[in-house]
């Protein structure tokens, strides 16, 4: 029932899904990880493979030409290597978050498609997104009055800043707070505050497992003003929805509206990740842009249109049969 799936973690309602990887596992648990993998190990004969158990059965390897960075922070395996075709990489507990060959398709889905459905967004927090990818995006808005982070792994934003200087130039803007803390414990204290909020999250395990947990979208509604919107990392349709489905099912139960989107970016597992979109008193929902980019900003992005912010919420029909039912 609804009511269970409110009350049950969406990790145990996921368990087949259970694994020690995350995206970003660092977005919001104060509790170090576990000392574990090691990048390093993940590197054999020149190439570095990424396996997971959200992903069974299939790897992506990349051409190593340099490692740039390797270390343990207080809470992850910490991993940068000069890629041969994609650039600098940056993988967190052995998973890929960045390349600079595509990053751009997550970066820019991931801020404009809740930031060009709001009609007037003037205050705007990420919750995780230490590359600073996000709010290089975000602080294309002149509109935006007030961009605040919350990152707990102070790490990634300083390795980010160092070898992937053209997503953490994001820092650089004047509008941008940093927080060193947890996000949720930030919106618990600051509480219809924001017109929009991003998660820029993991994987359902570990960690960050709580960021798909309702306690977790109770505190963005909270944190949200009326007429906001949310953005939170929807997983991949291919590969995990059954993870998606039920997380979709408890939001509507708070939100006013809920949708899926989709992105495609090659190095991320099946080559697709969504978003969860979800509105506070705004009943027409996001899939058409309240707003578009001027012809300046336009030239600047690389994946972003108004005709892909539309067709990205147009589902095949497997995902949206398995997302939102029969019916849908």
């Amino acid at each position: 029932t609804i009511l269970a799936q409110l009350q049950a973690p969406i990790h145990l309602l996921a368990s087949s899904h259970a694994s020690t990887n995350t995206r970003t596992p660092s977005i919001m648990s104060g509790t170090p990880a576990p000392v574990g993998l090691n990048g390093m190990d993940l590197i054999i004969d020149g190439w570095f493979h990424e396996r997971g158990e959200m992903w069974p059965g299939q790897a992506m390897s990349l051409k190593v030409e340099k490692v740039l960075d390797h270390h343990r922070s207080e809470f992850q395996d910490v991993l940068v290597f000069e890629s041969e075709k994609h650039g600098n990489v940056l993988v967190l507990d052995g998973v890929i978050q960045v390349t600079e060959r595509d990053e751009f398709s997550y970066q820019e889905m991931g801020a404009h498609l809740p930031l060009f459905a709001h009609p007037n967004p003037k205050r705007v927090l990420v919750i995780g997104g230490g590359d600073g990818g996000m709010l290089r995006e975000i602080a294309r808005h002149p509109g935006v009055e007030e961009i605040v982070e919350c990152e707990l792994d102070k790490d990634v934003i300083e390795v980010c800043k160092t070898h992937l200087p053209s997503l953490a130039k994001g820092y650089d803007d004047p509008r941008v707070t940093v927080k060193i803390m947890d996000g949720a414990k930030f919106m618990d204290e600051n509480q219809d505050a924001f017109d929009v909020i991003i998660t820029d999250s993991s994987d359902p395990i570990g960690p960050a497992s709580v960021l798909f947990e309702m306690p977790f979208y109770n505190a963005m509604y909270k944190s949200l003003r009326e007429g906001g919107i949310i953005c939170s990392q929807g997983e991949c349709m291919w590969l995990h929805v059954d993870v998606i489905q039920p997380l979709v099912n408890c939001v509507k139960e708070v939100f006013t509206t809920v949708e899926y989107a989709y992105t495609t970016i090659p190095t991320y597992p099946s080559g697709q990740i969504g978003f969860i979109i979800a509105t506070k008193g705004k009943a027409e929902g996001c899939s058409k842009p309240n707003r578009k980019p001027s012809d300046e900003i336009q030239k600047q992005l690389r994946y972003y249109t108004p005709e892909i912010h539309e067709a990205s919420f147009v589902l095949p029909a497997f995902a949206k049969r398995a997302i939102f039912g029969d019916s849908a």
